[in-house]
């Protein structure tokens, strides 16, 4: 089911957050540039994650130079499947995701086979800085493959699913489950045909959702029901992002998590400059809410409290 157009001004009665009020007031203010280059490095990610006791994919290793492509056998080992990113890609772009070796060949997970020499050739684009977003010559991070959990497998078959936290001066202030779709390409990305899905802060259960800018209530693919999906370990998943504040010192943060069958949430990405989608997700407005930290963020010193104050004041109930 899909409702009217759902533009972010419809949201203003609410305390919308547009782009100029989150650039302006947010990221140029509460985000050093400097540490904003480092949550954009994959890499550095991975250490801040070790640093706040945030566990995260397992990195097998990284790939710096041309030279050392074929180095790619010594790191994966006798693993059929793995992961190869671009430490400071964007938006999915440059992520390969092999799943199976067969007859020789490397499968991605959804199916396409890549030989030896085009993975090879794959991992030199990544140096070249075809992906990075600088345009700058990057580095390929190996990493070991997730295996997803079956939370969203009814609705979204297909793809990686992952969830978006703003964390606002260590504060969780919203979030949303993003879902791949056959339009996506099997990647959770809005703005290449994705679905994202509000969720209570409260309970971690899903509140409906929104597809290009539409509210929705079910899965294009599927048909089924956006609602009603509880999402394990959520408090944990708070906790996550909480932690993740006072290690890289960004008061406006967005911290990605996925959901691994065995070891549970575990970080994919930071990012300083999180987008807006979550607004419509939600049907709320985000600076309400980043007003109502900021009356209380001096006061709450550890995560713990800062999570437990946020599932109180968002709690949707208190949103109706």
């Amino acid at each position: 089911m899909t409702a009217p157009l759902l533009a972010l001004g419809q949201l203003s009665g609410e305390g919308v957050l547009g782009i100029n009020g989150r650039n302006v007031t947010y990221v140029s203010v509460m985000n050093d540039p400097r540490k904003m280059r480092i949550v954009d490095d994959k890499v550095e990610t991975k250490r801040i994650a070790e640093r706040a006791g945030v566990p995260a994919p397992k990195q097998l290793g990284v790939i710096e130079i041309n030279a050392r492509v074929r180095r790619l056998a010594e790191l994966i080992g006798e693993r059929k499947s793995f992961v190869v990113k671009p430490a400071r890609g964007s938006q999915g772009n440059g992520i390969l995701v092999i799943g199976d070796r067969i007859n020789g060949r490397w499968r991605t997970t959804s199916g396409k086979p890549i030989s030896d020499e085009a993975l090879y050739g794959h991992i030199s684009n990544i140096l070249s800085g075809m992906y990075s977003l600088s345009g700058l010559s990057d580095v390929a991070l190996i990493e070991e493959i997730v295996t997803f959990s079956d939370t969203f497998s009814k609705v979204a078959p297909s793809g990686v699913p992952d969830i978006r936290l703003i964390i606002y001066r260590g504060v969780p202030a919203m979030a949303m489950v993003r879902l791949p779709t056959a339009e996506s390409d099997g990647k959770a990305n809005l703005h290449r045909g994705g679905v994202g899905i509000g969720v209570d802060i409260a309970t971690g259960v899903t509140c409906g959702g929104v597809h290009h800018d539409r509210c929705v209530a079910t899965h294009p693919d599927t048909g089924l029901d956006l609602a009603g999906i509880e999402i394990p370990d959520w408090e944990e998943m708070l906790m996550m992002g909480a932690r993740c504040y006072p290690e890289v010192e960004l008061g406006y943060l967005g911290v990605d998590l996925v959901i691994d069958k065995t070891r549970g949430p575990l970080l994919l990405e930071l990012n300083g400059r999180p987008g807006l989608a979550v607004q419509l997700a939600n049907a709320a407005g985000l600076k309400a809410r980043l007003d109502a930290i900021d009356g209380v963020a001096e006061e709450l010193r550890a995560p713990a409290e800062r999570v437990a104050w946020a599932k109180a004041a968002f709690a949707a109930t208190q949103q109706s």
